[in-house]
């Protein structure tokens, strides 16, 4: 089913937008190598990660990380059915934008 064209002010910001255009085909990322494949700091990625949980774009979770012998806990990070919608919608808006 093609996304209806929708141009989203929420995603289209370029950390936004690499985001979620590199969770679009993963069930799930881990938060550190989400960070590391984009480039940006930890600190810079969770801001925009709760950005976009609180539109409802992603979720997270946090679950013991079977490399590691103490407590601390890995995080992972998934885009919601509502987030693959506004980015195929997004993505399309782009397309129709660019003649295609």
């Amino acid at each position: 089913m093609r996304a209806e064209p929708y141009f989203n002010e929420a995603i289209h910001a370029p950390t936004r937008l690499r985001l979620c255009a590199m969770l679009r085909p993963l069930a799930e990322a881990d938060f550190a190598a989400i960070a590391a494949t984009l480039e940006i700091s930890e600190a810079n990625l969770s801001k925009t990660v709760r950005n976009l949980v609180e539109i409802g774009y992603l979720v997270t979770s946090k679950q013991a990380s079977p490399q590691r012998t103490d407590a601390r806990q890995t995080t992972t990070v998934k885009l919601t059915a509502q987030g693959r919608r506004a980015f195929d919608g997004h993505l399309a808006a782009l397309r129709s934008m660019a003649g295609d």
